[in-house]
């Protein structure tokens, strides 16, 4: 064996040392900067126009690519995550496959982007969601509207890291999708937390800003009147909505969706069927509890988790008999997660610039953006109808007179003097001749030339329609305004969250136990126990009674 050699190699006489002496707070100064650039840029803020980070929108370009398409088969999570790092992603697979989970988790999405087959968590993130190895993921059916139309260069693209790929720096996006689905992140001295809205209440306020470019914000927010999450619950209190329409910051509050019901024979209860955003059911449960330990709250007897498929989430709270269940409710909404308050920062990238946006605003970059996405396709689509139409007419010309051109052609010595006669013979453009001559025999019949004039006199007809979209901005916001309109026709859903504009009764107006007053009390045959006031008839209600012994 070759015993390798450990001796130190002479030094390079041409090399030249260089040593650059650098003040080590403009290093730092500097090398922050570009950190913090790195961040707000490539990691952590959404652009305004597709509503995507980076790493999202990597995830739906490979994923169109790969040809996920929601009518196929699944794939392995682990598949996509590879492609993605490989190609596009210069960071670690985690951050990769959480992205992928959050955009398939229809409690964190209003339209999910992704199809998950697997477990992919719970609500508030109280079930991890399984390994990447095990869950399997395909395009979810408005997937296709991010990536509609990527191949007729609507959008410019730019290298990947290592310069060998090439990745969008936009999506096309059909629809506003930084509204719809909202976004979250922390970049270096700011963030961004957007809630997520209807998809039909956001399209009508595009469409509506699309026919009045002028319109105020009062004029946008009767079509958007508020945030709509992806869990419901109730928004109490709306100033802080507008505010942050107005200006891009606000607050407002969130609170479960709760009924009174009689639980048990003898008890009422508190059924919760939806939970504030972004709150997962065993964080209230294990806050009720230790509430409960510490006796800091009163009149709760017992709670349950009855969530299960077929019936969605279902919390129940008995309630001891002699309290209220309206005023424990109220306890519950100031002490446990069933109330939690939702800061608003629509934070988002323009033109590669963080900006904070209003409503108003993020509607119209994403316009401008869907215009120029618009007018690029249909330049692009004019340009391919026009090249086809040439080749069109050019063996319209050679089928005039079929057996001039087989003349030629056979005559010819080699295809070089077939091509320049039968140019210089039908005055044909060299991309003509070359179909002619690339063209079967077996083409070259009657019924063929009226299938190519019949060709001819369409793309003449798509030509023109083109042109008149690319000559006319008003049917270029008529044509945008129309695709909205279908796209919210076919993925518009009815609103899940209610707005409220106060918080109703409060814990002072009820109180928390039953008032210690003379009353009658009813034994049934069954031996159930009712309760009326001290004046009230006795009536066959009465005696039904509700078990408050």
């Amino acid at each position: 064996m070759a015993r390798r050699s450990t001796k130190t190699p002479p030094p390079d006489d041409s090399y030249e040392e260089r040593i650059l002496d650098i003040d080590v707070v403009d290093e730092m100064q500097g090398s922050f900067l570009e950190y913090a650039y790195s961040v707000i840029y490539s990691r952590a803020l959404p652009d305004a126009r597709d509503g995507l980070k980076p790493v999202h929108r990597r995830i739906v370009y490979q994923m169109n690519e790969m040809g996920l398409r929601p009518e196929r088969g699944y794939v392995k999570c682990a598949r996509v995550v590879g492609e993605v790092m490989g190609k596009l992603h210069p960071h670690g697979d985690a951050s990769i496959y959480d992205a992928l989970v959050r955009m398939a988790q229809p409690f964190s999405m209003r339209l999910p982007l992704v199809d998950g087959h697997g477990n992919f968590g719970s609500l508030g993130n109280d079930d991890p969601p399984a390994a990447m190895r095990y869950t399997e993921c395909r395009q979810a059916a408005a997937t296709s509207l991010m990536t509609e139309s990527i191949d007729e260069d609507t959008v410019d693209f730019a290298p990947n890291y290592d310069g060998q790929e090439q990745e969008p720096v936009a999506l096309p996006a059909a629809f506003p999708n930084l509204l719809v689905n909202g976004a979250s992140g922390i970049a270096v001295g700011m963030a961004t937390n957007m809630p997520p809205h209807n998809l039909g209440e956001v399209i009508a306020a595009a469409r509506h800003l699309i026919r009045y470019p002028g319109a105020d914000l009062d004029a946008l927010m009767k079509y958007v009147p508020g945030p709509d999450l992806p869990t419901g619950g109730r928004i109490v209190g709306l100033s802080g909505i507008r505010d942050a329409y107005e200006n891009g910051r606000g607050t407002f509050k969130i609170r479960a969706t709760v009924s009174v019901e009689t639980v048990t024979a003898r008890r009422k209860g508190l059924v919760i069927t939806e939970l504030p955003f972004t709150v997962g059911p065993e964080k209230v449960i294990a806050k009720i509890k230790d509430l409960v330990g510490s006796k800091k709250i009163q009149g709760i007897a017992d709670v349950k988790d009855l969530t299960d498929r077929a019936h969605g989430l279902r919390l129940v709270i008995e309630i001891k008999n002699g309290f209220v269940p309206e005023a424990v409710l109220e306890q519950l909404y100031k002490l446990t997660p069933m109330e939690e308050s939702f800061g608003i920062n629509n934070v988002a990238l323009v033109d590669g610039q963080p900006l904070t946006l209003g409503l108003k605003e993020l509607l119209e970059v994403y316009l401008d953006h869907r215009f120029t996405v618009v007018r690029r396709r249909s330049e692009f689509r004019r340009g391919k109808r026009r090249d086809r139409l040439h080749l069109v007419e050019g063996l319209l010309t050679a089928l005039v007179d079929i057996d001039e051109v087989i003349r030629l052609i056979r005559s010819s010595d080699n295809s070089a003097q077939a091509k320049e006669r039968l140019m210089e013979r039908f005055s044909l453009s060299e991309v003509q001749t070359q179909y002619i001559l690339d063209t079967p025999l077996r083409r070259l019949t009657r019924f063929d030339r009226i299938e190519l004039e019949a060709e001819k006199d369409r793309l003449n007809e798509e030509i023109a329609e083109l042109t008149r979209i690319l000559d006319s901005d008003a049917e270029l916001r008529k044509l945008v305004s129309a695709e909205l309109a279908s796209v919210a026709k076919k993925f518009g859903t009815e609103r899940r969250t209610v707005l409220l504009e106060s918080s109703g009764t409060t814990a002072s107006a009820v109180p928390l136990q039953v008032a210690d007053a003379p009353c009658r009390v009813l034994l049934s045959s069954t031996a159930l126990l009712a309760r009326t006031a001290n004046d009230q008839p006795f009536t066959q209600d009465a005696e039904d009674g509700d078990g408050d012994g």
